[in-house]
């Protein structure tokens, strides 16, 4: 088997039928791996299933839609998983939300919090038996944004504030997922899956290109249309680059065993920020998730 080969093994990237979900998914099924992918839109889906057969030389891909930012969407897709294969090498929860407002889902929970930080804890955890399986798993997660800030235990569904001169919840939902990769990957030790974390860089994606100046901290605001409208189509538009430390994570050998780190958009190893390794803010991301995800996991 050639270095990074990925034949025979099964993989699922989330919000991946565009941007750097749909470029990170071609990097897996290039290498051979059975892939899986999940998108909202049911059109999109199925002409990203399409492209990546087409680029990989292969028909193992196949296209679930689901909102992952809804505990019954995440059941559904674990269980559509389910039925088209008895073990899960590789999971990527790679979808991204970025609101102006606070928006709730309908579970009640706060959007971007629902996609960056429940999501990846729900869906890991209901896909677990399937991950266990396969003996070597890997679990991704991405960050992004300007990840790294404090962890706000009074506003991690944005109760408090959504934005500020230079705050933002999005950003903050980032950190959280850093905190809670780490947290997983011990809670995963002795389990044979392993959990990591990747900063894909800023890349022109479908999300980036559709957020509004709205959703920036204030002092952002003024360069926001230059960054969005000149900037990121002239210099961000290639977004293999922006999906290269998913691949990494997910399918390199020097990958292999290696558990709760943070890989840079370099594929770089680099310490995770503190407030992600402090374990007060890892306790109180995950005990939320574990009572909002409560009802879901406990279906059979």
């Amino acid at each position: 088997m050639a270095p990074n080969d990925l034949t025979g093994k099964t993989a699922l990237i989330t919000g991946s039928t565009g941007g750097i979900g749909l470029e990170t998914a071609r990097g897996l099924a290039a290498r051979g791996a059975s892939v899986i992918l999940a998108g909202l839109d049911e059109g999109r889906a199925r002409r990203a299933e399409r492209e990546v057969r087409a680029g990989a030389g292969h028909d193992r891909v196949t296209a679930l839609t689901a909102d992952v930012t809804t505990l019954d969407g995440l059941v559904r897709l674990a269980a559509g998983v389910a039925e088209r294969c008895d073990s899960l090498d590789v999971l990527v929860n790679n979808v991204g939300v970025n609101t102006p407002r606070r928006e709730l889902t309908a579970d009640g929970v706060e959007k971007m919090f629902a996609a960056h930080v429940l999501a990846p804890f729900t869906l890991t955890h209901l896909l677990l038996p399937r991950l266990r399986r396969a003996g070597r798993a890997r679990v991704v997660n991405l960050t992004g944004g300007i990840p790294g800030g404090p962890v706000d235990h009074g506003n991690l569904q944005g109760e408090r504030r959504l934005l500020g001169w230079t705050f933002s919840h999005y950003n903050h939902t980032k950190t959280m997922t850093m905190a809670l990769t780490a947290r997983l990957a011990r809670e995963l030790d002795g389990t044979g899956v392993t959990a990591n974390v990747v900063y894909p860089g800023h890349g022109y994606t479908p999300m980036n290109r559709s957020t509004p100046i709205a959703a920036f901290p204030v002092l952002y605001r003024p360069i926001a249309p230059l960054v969005l409208k000149v900037i990121a189509p002239l210099f961000l538009s290639d977004l293999t680059r922006s999906a290269r430390s998913s691949v990494h994570a997910a399918a390199s050998r020097e990958v292999e065993g290696v558990t709760g780190a943070y890989f840079d958009d370099r594929c770089r190893r680099k310490p995770l920020p503190a407030s992600a390794l402090d374990e007060r803010n890892q306790r109180a991301v995950w005990d939320l998730c574990v009572r909002l995800s409560a009802d879901a996991l406990a279906q059979p």
